[in-house]
């Protein structure tokens, strides 16, 4: 989708399962599988979807999934089938050295995980060697100083090497990545955690990470069992979701499966989402 001067669109790394009670949090689940169903061992299919903008200033990357060096435990436990992103940006006319830019709502493995690679030497090194990658410094320092009840979610060979390589920026607060695309410190689902806002010529196109991770979460109520500070996501969310809906964002959503982006609708006062595909001209 063309923005003015812009262009934006989602490419997949792949899909990943997740248990339904972590997803849904607090909603029993009689309620949430009448929207999505579960297998057999409860979890729900899940997308890895990334935001690439292309801007005459730079490409810019959010997120980068999963990536390729699970381990075979972590691929049984979440079903992964990952590591689609490169190929995905060729689709684009992309290769890894064209992105200037890659930033991520925060580090968890299945959001960071793709940042780096293994190489011949099996040696952990950045998938993309001429980027900044622009991470929260509270984000940083929760990941690289994890407890018992965080560690789990953080692989440390995701975003040491981006430090090692000397291709780490980290940021406080709001921060203007190229002209009209911006990084928005949200909190919430971790410390650190970000969104990223376009703001095209028409049309604003928000990346929301795991504030509102699937369609599905945005009823209120839907918060993750993952959250860190549960209320603050709540309260984030009824802003960012007022704004979306009065001035017609396209929202992105990190784990969408069977829809990535869409807009906000209201019928009989519930809200809804119609779906985008940003592969389109703006609708």
């Amino acid at each position: 989708m063309k923005l003015g001067r812009l262009r934006v669109n989602v490419v997949s790394d792949g899909t990943w399962r997740l248990d339904g009670g972590i997803l849904f949090g607090q909603v029993p689940k009689a309620l949430w599988q009448k929207q999505v169903k579960a297998d057999g061992r409860n979890r729900v299919r899940l997308g890895l979807n990334c935001l690439v903008i292309q801007s005459p200033q730079g490409n810019v990357l959010v997120e980068a999934g999963v990536g390729k060096k699970c381990d075979e435990r972590r691929k049984e436990n979440y079903a992964l089938n990952t590591g689609k992103l490169v190929s995905g940006l060729r689709t684009l006319g992309l290769k890894t050295t064209d992105v200037q830019y890659v930033t991520f709502s925060h580090l968890h493995f299945d959001h960071a995980g793709g940042a780096t690679k293994y190489n011949r030497k099996r040696e952990a090194v950045p998938t993309f060697p001429k980027a900044r990658y622009l991470v929260q410094e509270s984000c940083w320092n929760d990941a690289t100083h994890t407890n018992e009840r965080s560690r789990a979610a953080y692989e440390s060979l995701d975003y040491l090497p981006l430090q090692e390589r000397e291709q780490l920026d980290l940021i406080n607060g709001d921060k203007e990545i190229v002209n009209g695309v911006w990084i928005k410190e949200t909190g919430g689902h971790c410390r650190g955690h970000q969104m990223v806002v376009v703001n095209g010529a028409s049309r604003t196109v928000a990346f929301v990470g795991d504030l509102v991770p699937t369609p599905y979460h945005i009823s209120l109520p839907y918060i993750t069992a993952g959250d860190q500070f549960p209320e603050e996501t709540l309260e984030k969310k009824r802003q960012i979701l007022k704004q979306a809906e009065e001035e017609q964002w396209i929202l992105v959503f990190s784990h969408g499966y069977d829809v990535h982006a869409g807009m906000l609708e209201r019928h009989n006062g519930r809200l809804s989402v119609k779906p985008v595909d940003l592969s389109k001209p703006d609708p």
